[in-house]
């Protein structure tokens, strides 16, 4: 709802005129969630999961979107020891597909908002949804080593598109909490089917790279779907901000001058300390994420010496948990506060971390390590959810790029380090590294400031 837009000041009218004339980017709703009015007034502009009837399928298509990318994210774990066999190759060399995968997600912080300007929401998901199918396609081929590494670049290019656009969606709808949980529960489920699945493939000898025809699958339906869901999304922006900011902006002539372009967003938003703090929390909570579900198995394998044809799901439990975590705790944030919840939950998930290392029992240590999922499977739509309240409504997008990418950096970082030092002590290496990343995260968390308004 907008309301007073003719009372308003000349420096306000052209911001609006600005605002109005760059509705075609897709992220316009988000980036501008309060409009302020003359009279000091501000008008929220807020859609809910069902406002318009068209959310609804467009938070399916971010829930199947998240699926299909907890489903080839969490693989890994299962499938590094008959990777490794397969190429002949160690701990560090396997490791690199995690330094790929954090190299598209950098590389794509550079021109996420560009290519939303240009191509609009539909048609940028589609672009980052044919990259993941043509990608997936050359490793069901099963290239040599080399080429899997440069595939898994392009992976993460598409992953970091999808996984910003999405996010900024669902933090700024009503209950934006709920709806990142529920979003990034459906990846925690693709996390649960993924080292099972594969686990189950390769161990009745199935080539490994097959395992990547079922993500191929889920690629083909969240193009179709996010393509329909979102192609008339700017049309209905502009018909929910309505004609009066429009007849505004015309009257004003050409866009403001002093108005931001894309490109300066990336600095602005990398001089904001919630960014910061927010891409080092981030890096820490996936390191120490990602770091578990891939090297849990090897773990077991060499440590415990467990049967690999059944710690392979153990993985599987992990993400168990952090499903359960994010569809059922998620809710609790509300009632005891993000800030208490995260320090409750990371101080939880840091003590059954401890146990994993420390208590050599399989069984009870595969449980353990179920209850770390479960713990930390909350945080990261709690942390996001919150990061979208702290940051700047207009250096949102960026921000969150940013964020993602130095989210994947840390689980690339961390994953690649437990390899090379596994290659030298031992795979034991992989707890202590992981208690100090859940640290750092909660430091991080500490440093964040207090809830602020958006007074754009």
């Amino acid at each position: 709802m907008v309301t007073n837009l003719e009372s308003a000041t000349p420096a306000e009218s052209r911001m609006h005129q600005s605002e109005a004339q760059t509705t075609r980017s897709s992220h316009y709703l988000e980036t501008s969630p309060r409009l302020s009015t003359g009279n000091g007034v501000v008008a929220e502009v807020v859609q809910s999961w069902s406002n318009p009837p068209m959310n609804r399928w467009r938070v399916l298509s971010c829930c199947l979107a998240s699926f299909g990318n907890g489903l080839w994210d969490s693989a890994p774990g299962a499938l590094l020891p008959y990777i490794e066999t397969h190429y002949d190759i160690g701990y560090a060399v396997v490791s690199l597909i995690f330094v790929a995968n954090a190299l598209g997600f950098i590389l794509a912080v550079f021109f996420t908002n560009a290519l939303l300007n240009r191509l609009g929401r539909a048609r940028t998901l589609m672009v980052a949804e044919a990259t993941m199918i043509i990608a997936f396609i050359v490793v069901i081929c099963t290239p040599p080593f080399p080429v899997v590494t440069i595939v898994f670049v392009l992976l993460g290019v598409a992953y970091a598109l999808i996984l910003s656009l999405n996010n900024v969606f669902c933090a700024n709808l009503a209950g934006g909490t709920v709806i990142l949980g529920a979003a990034h529960g459906s990846y925690g489920f693709g996390g649960v089917l993924g080292p099972i699945m594969a686990t189950a493939l390769v161990s009745s000898g199935v080539l490994w790279s097959r395992f990547y025809l079922i993500t191929l699958g889920i690629r083909f339906f969240s193009l179709a779907l996010s393509g329909w869901s979102f192609w008339h999304y700017e049309d209905e922006v502009q018909a929910r901000l309505g004609t009066s900011l429009e007849l505004t902006a015309n009257r004003q002539g050409d866009l403001d001058e002093t108005q931001p372009h894309s490109r300066n967003l990336l600095v602005r938003a990398l001089s904001d300390r919630v960014t910061i703090f927010g891409a080092l929390l981030t890096f820490a909570y996936q390191g120490a994420e990602v770091s578990i579900s891939s090297w849990v198995t090897t773990f077991f394998i060499n440590e415990r010496k467990g049967d690999p044809k059944h710690v392979g799901y153990i993985s599987g439990g992990f993400w168990g948990g952090i499903t359960v975590g994010r569809f059922v705790l998620s809710h609790a944030a509300h009632r005891i506060g993000e800030k208490n919840f995260v320090y409750v939950f990371g101080c939880g998930a840091i003590a059954f971390q401890l146990l994993v290392w420390l208590v050599p029992n399989v069984i009870g240590d595969a449980i353990a390590v179920s209850i770390v999922g479960l713990l930390l499977g909350p945080i990261y739509p709690c942390g996001q959810s919150a990061l979208s309240k702290l940051l700047p409504s207009r250096i949102q997008m960026a921000s969150f790029s940013f964020i993602s990418g130095a989210g994947s950096s840390g689980g690339a970082v961390a994953p690649f380090i437990i390899g090379l030092l596994a290659q030298a002590v031992g795979i034991f290496a992989l707890h202590p590294i992981c208690v100090a990343l859940l640290v750092g995260m909660l430091g991080c968390w500490a440093g964040l400031p207090k809830a602020r308004h958006r007074n754009e």
